[in-house]
């Protein structure tokens, strides 16, 4: 290849030499960057580690192995790196904004000493009188009850999600941060029915928020971590995955709650009520509310975020939460209990002057529809009532007897829990 090369540069002299001038220029610049290309392929050709493919590459020299420093080095971050796991990685993003909730109440007990005299003759007046005693007053005693739950900030002007049987009926709360700070807290309203509440931190901010998610997004198998406070042992963290999605609530026998909620195996024990349940990427999916005890065992629940994200909207803007309602029972069909429908939500009971009552719902319907959204099970239907909201208007679909009808039922609000 070389002789070929130095066949090629003395033609180009040649017709430099024959004084075609414009030839001969260009002739010379050929001649110079040939000439290179020969330095440069005799170098090649004393390398003997380069293929005679690599002619272009090889103007670059082989990498120097790597010094014995640097492979150390290089396997301790390594190491570390495989040591953090991605639950480490969501707690260090949500753990900062996940806090403990301290209750306090005051409860009046009445108290006094009977003596081992039975108490009812001890508080007869005649009886006392007829002993000389002094009439006997009453002296209310009072006694403070304590308790502790768990807690998340999502705005960053102070506000915190947290379950409502953890701050109800309380006189005092107070909220523990990181790094063992505590201050004053504040129930801003609450909900018993979706046991939700919003507690406003005292003092100024800013604060750590947990970034908030999207629970309508999840797929059964999904990783679950939940933070928490059980047993006034703060910080501490579980791992499970996504066990069910829309487990109503009434079906876990829990009646006075209208609640679809995310199932999972995450160790949930007291004192993570109303702690954050996070995805593996430590965003807020749901808040931790209750697990089940006796038969089933270690199965947690936990609130939808996007249900509590509306609810407490309201809690903020208005102190209160709408329940719309439509005064009906139900329950699902059944094969053989003579309704001959494979699917629909039968009514059991009808309020008396109710919205059903008023457009002339039945016991004994069968809802087969809201408008052209098959209904199959109760909790579908209260989630349509829910989206309608109070004041809207739901066209019903029923079965009556065999026959096909459409009613429309106007809800209104849920008289409050006491």
């Amino acid at each position: 290849m070389l002789t070929n090369l130095r066949a090629s540069i003395g033609c180009l002299w040649h017709g430099k030499q024959e004084g075609n001038h414009a030839l001969g220029v260009l002739s010379l610049a050929a001649y110079g960057f040939i000439k290179l290309l020969v330095v440069v392929m005799a170098g090649l050709r004393a390398l003997p580690w380069l293929g005679s493919g690599l002619v272009v590459l090889g103007l670059m020299t082989p990498p120097a192995p790597w010094s014995a420093a640097a492979v150390r080095a290089q396997s301790a971050v390594s190491a570390s790196l495989n040591r953090q796991s991605f639950v480490a990685a969501a707690v260090r993003r949500a753990g900062p904004a996940v806090v403990t909730i301290d209750t306090e109440r005051t409860v009046a007990t009445s108290s006094g000493s009977s003596g081992g005299l039975p108490r009812g003759l001890l508080n007869d007046p005649m009886f006392r009188q007829f002993l000389g005693m002094p009439q006997l007053q009453q002296q209310p005693s009072q006694r403070t009850e304590r308790g502790q739950g768990s807690g998340f900030i999502f705005q960053v002007d102070g506000l915190i999600l947290t379950n409502a049987h953890v701050v109800e009926k309380t006189d005092r709360v107070t909220v523990g941060l990181q790094g063992g700070r505590r201050v004053e807290g504040t129930v801003v309203g609450l909900d018993r029915l979706t046991d939700l509440a919003v507690v406003r931190l005292a003092g100024g901010g800013p604060w750590p928020v947990a970034p908030l998610g999207n629970s309508d997004s999840l797929q059964v198998g999904e990783w679950a971590i939940a933070v928490g406070n059980p047993y006034g042992l703060d910080n501490t963290v579980t791992m499970g995955i996504i066990s069910n999605l829309n487990r109503n609530a009434s079906k876990l026998g829990i009646t006075d709650r209208r609640l679809d909620l995310i199932q999972t195996d995450a160790a949930i024990n007291p004192g993570n009520s109303g702690g954050p349940l996070l995805n593996a990427d430590g965003e807020v999916i749901g808040i931790n509310t209750l697990v089940r005890t006796g038969p089933g065992a270690g199965l947690g629940f936990a609130i939808p975020i996007n249900r509590a994200r509306d609810i407490a909207k309201q809690l903020i803007t208005t102190g209160r939460v709408s329940h719309p309602m439509i005064g009906v029972s139900l329950d699902g069909v059944r094969p053989g209990d003579g309704t001959g429908l494979s699917q629909g939500v039968r009514v059991m009971s009808v309020q008396t002057s109710g919205p059903s009552a008023r457009a002339g719902l039945q016991k004994g319907d069968v809802i087969v529809a809201v408008g052209d959204q098959p209904i199959s099970s109760p909790s579908q239907l209260v989630t349509a009532v829910e989206r309608a909201g109070v004041g809207g208007s739901l066209l019903l679909r029923i079965s009556r007897s065999g026959n096909l009808m459409q009613l429309t039922v106007v809800p209104v609000q849920m008289a409050p829990l006491r």
